[in-house]
């Protein structure tokens, strides 16, 4: 029996079950007992604290009773973004270690333990004395930036104590070697310090000293706790995304310091280190955009994608997936691009969605023909995919509405076409790649019986409900809420009903993954604030503008390889946050509309992912596949290719953006789709089941390139071309056009 067929006494049906849950990384705690309870009780809480403040449902006026250390909603804007990360960072550093977890762990050293334990007092009296100034302040103290004795205490006896807790603890956390259920003191140091910055920052911005910040009346503490805020985030980044993002920030927070000292358009004037971190804990940086999406729509859908998890819906989505696509040709494939699709548009990362839903299609794609490099690089595509995939894409609509000031209903609509296109052109792409190989999908026998998944079609009113909830004119936050509610509602028409405890523990996982996307976005921001005291996006459209007086084609082939270069090793949101500060306002100079700058640098942003020599969806398929990371990610990025040539016709075709009359729009979708057909024909060297030759794969590329730019003339000449393929392949049918053998089940 070959790899690619099954006796049928062997044959049993795929039942696709734990596509929910979370992997545990390298460096996560498993704490059990009473610290797993207390654990869990402090992600449920965190996720539910931004659930009511969203909504803006306070305990108080349900309950009649007032609490005082409840906090009354809506909060302050700038409190609000203050707690969400100081949340995230408390919870992160008591569940993620600064190092990853052997087989067995050690118990740390008695000298570690003494520096642990006097760094953790510096820590609480750094706390201490962000809640005395607090209370000083509240009795009528004019705090100010000025006077010697608060210039003292915020020195010494707030932010050196802090400053030493918060470097000594980063430090220290690296040689810590705690068992994986045990707790870290260094890291509840850490936590303390997070709390510590938040303390002292609410407290401050909330008189007249927030309207200082980057100036030089500044309180000295404001850039002493913002010094300690800044490394937090930079160590609770590289604790859950690795090092890339981590080390970009590193050179643009080192840029601030050396841009006096650089030539042409990044010389920048010399900032003082008191005026930079006493701006960049504000929202023009840390606070700004990218954290204002973050404690918003981001941690919405997370809570969402939990219920999903915990109603086991995730499970679901992936069946029918294989019961829709698994019979046909190559199917396992084509099963990945509709299971990838639908799971990150909601998950919003690349490389997590990979994992989640790779782990059973990519050896299923093998099963039946394809090479562990082509399994991989489809399911990276796909993933990768599911960001520019509307109503959420990834929280990319969310990030693109907050930064442009365009309506998010208009961003997901005219993303339709474009995702339309990528997953349309993904799946010839794979089709042909099964043509060639001659393969089939798999037996009827191994799939889900359609039928009954059909009778669970309900499954999918909530993304329903949301679509319908964000057309009809509700808020995102509004139908966030009740596509949450509806997804715990639908459960109970399933054997996974959603009771209280079912809920808790969705709470309890949409806190955990929060943590990621979190601090990435935090830690974009800083780079964000970076850009804007420095004024080196300004200049970088200046350098843009330059460029187009030579051509304007060239200043867009620059843009798309800067978004690219920012996005590498990134996460999405913080990627396009990135892109969106230094390429994007180059772009509107140059007169390209809002909306197209901001998808063509997003589009580039998100397919940074699949794009060689650092493409973090590609190397984490290649890790389940077994192939070489570099040769994946070549293959996903040629499988991935309309994505790389779409954005180029948003300027030369609007309509591609809905933007135009329906008989344009339509005349674009269609003449489009044909041309992504004609180019995966072309890339593959397949065409009306024949192999083409070079030169007729050149004409069908060509012929793509007319077709997707949508003019009349184009057009014309793009059909023109492809009928001459079409000759060429059936009338004079070169050698090379031979049909291979068919493999793969019946």
């Amino acid at each position: 029996m070959s790899d690619t067929t099954l006796d049928k006494e062997t044959i049993t049906p795929i039942k696709v079950e734990g596509v929910d849950q979370e992997p545990t990384e390298s460096n996560r705690r498993l704490f059990s007992g009473k610290v797993g309870l207390a654990m869990a009780a402090y992600s449920a809480i965190y996720a539910l604290f931004h659930m009511v403040a969203l909504n803006g449902i306070s305990i108080s006026s349900l309950t009649g009773i007032t609490i005082p250390l409840l906090p009354s909603f809506p909060m302050e804007t700038w409190n609000f973004r203050i707690v969400h990360v100081a949340g995230a960072l408390g919870l992160g550093f008591l569940l993620f270690s600064g190092r990853s977890f052997g087989d067995d762990g050690m118990k740390s050293s008695m000298p570690l333990n003494a520096a642990a334990i006097i760094l953790g007092l510096l820590a609480l009296f750094s706390l201490g004395m962000a809640f005395s100034f607090q209370i000083e302040i509240s009795n009528g103290a004019m705090w100010n930036g000025i006077d010697p004795r608060i210039k003292f205490n915020e020195t010494w006896l707030f932010g050196a104590p802090l400053i030493a807790a918060t470097f000594g603890g980063i430090a220290l956390s690296w040689a810590d070697k705690r068992a994986r259920g045990a707790i870290s003191p260094i890291d509840v140091t850490l936590a303390i310090c997070g709390v510590a910055v938040a303390v002292y920052l609410i407290t401050i911005f909330g008189t007249q000293m927030r309207n200082a910040t980057g100036t030089p009346f500044a309180p000295i503490g404001m850039s002493l706790a913002a010094v300690a805020g800044t490394a937090l985030i930079l160590e609770m980044t590289r604790r859950v995304a690795g090092l890339a993002l981590v080390i970009i920030a590193g050179i643009f927070l080192a840029y601030v310091f050396t841009g006096q000292y650089m030539p042409g358009v990044l010389n920048s004037p010399a900032i003082t280190w008191q005026r930079f971190f006493s701006q960049v804990y504000t929202d023009a940086g840390i606070l700004g955009p990218t954290t204002a999406v973050s404690s918003t729509y981001i941690i919405l859908f997370i809570i969402f994608a939990g219920f999903l998890q915990a109603s086991k819906v995730g499970d679901y989505f992936v069946n029918f997936a294989f019961a829709s696509a698994g019979r046909a040709r190559g199917g396992p494939a084509k099963v990945a691009i509709f299971a990838s699709g639908l799971m990150g548009m909601i998950n919003g990362t690349s490389a997590g969605n990979v994992v989640a839903t790779g782990s059973l299609t990519i050896p299923l794609m093998k099963r039946v023909g394809y090479s562990s490099k082509v399994s991989g690089a489809v399911e990276a595509a796909a993933s990768t995919g599911g960001q520019i995939m509307p109503p959420i894409m990834g929280a990319g609509a969310f990030i693109m509405a907050e930064v442009t000031g365009i309506a998010y209903q208009d961003i997901a609509i005219a993303a339709i076409i474009p995702a339309v296109l990528f997953y349309v052109s993904v799946y010839f792409m794979v089709d042909f790649e099964a043509a060639k190989l001659g393969m089939r999908g798999m037996k009827k026998e191994e799939l889900p019986i359609f039928g009954e998944l059909v009778k669970q079609v309900y499954l999918f009113i909530p993304i329903i409900i949301l679509i319908v909830a964000l057309f009809m004119g509700y808020s995102v936050i509004r139908a966030g809420t009740l596509a949450t509610a509806a997804a715990a509602m639908v459960s109970w028409l399933t054997p996974n009903r959603m009771g209280l405890r079912s809920i808790i523990k969705a709470f309890e996982l949409s806190g955990l993954m929060s943590i990621q996307i979190i601090a990435v976005c935090a830690c974009a921001g800083i780079i964000v604030g970076v850009i804007s005291l420095t004024g080196v996006g300004a200049r970088f459209s200046n350098l843009l503008l330059g460029l187009a007086e030579t051509s304007q084609l060239l200043a867009m082939f620059f843009a798309m390889c800067i978004a690219i270069l920012l996005g590498m090793g990134m996460p999405t949101t913080a990627a396009y946050a990135v892109a969106a500060s230094v390429v994007a306002p180059g772009l509107v100079e140059l007169g390209i509309p809002l909306l197209t700058a901001h998808f063509f640098v997003f589009y580039f942003a998100v397919v940074s992912a699949i794009t060689p020599p650092v493409a973090l969806a590609s190397y984490a398929a290649a890790g389940i596949s077994g192939a070489n990371p570099m040769a994946t990610s070549v293959t996903s990025f040629r499988i991935g290719i309309s994505a790389f040539i779409v954005p180029f016709m948003f300027f030369y075709n609007s309509a591609l953006l809905m933007d135009g009359t329906n008989m344009e729009i339509l005349r674009a979708f269609i003449t489009a789709v044909i041309g992504v057909y004609l180019l995966s024909a072309g890339v593959q060297g397949w065409f009306l089941e024949r192999k083409a030759v070079w030169f007729s794969r050149a004409i069908l590329i060509a012929a793509a390139f007319f077709l997707i730019e949508g003019g009349l003339r184009t057009d014309l000449i793009g059909g023109g071309l492809a009928a001459l393929v079409f000759f060429i392949q059936r009338v004079i049918k070169p050698k090379e056009g031979a049909v291979p053998a068919i493999r793969g089940a019946d």
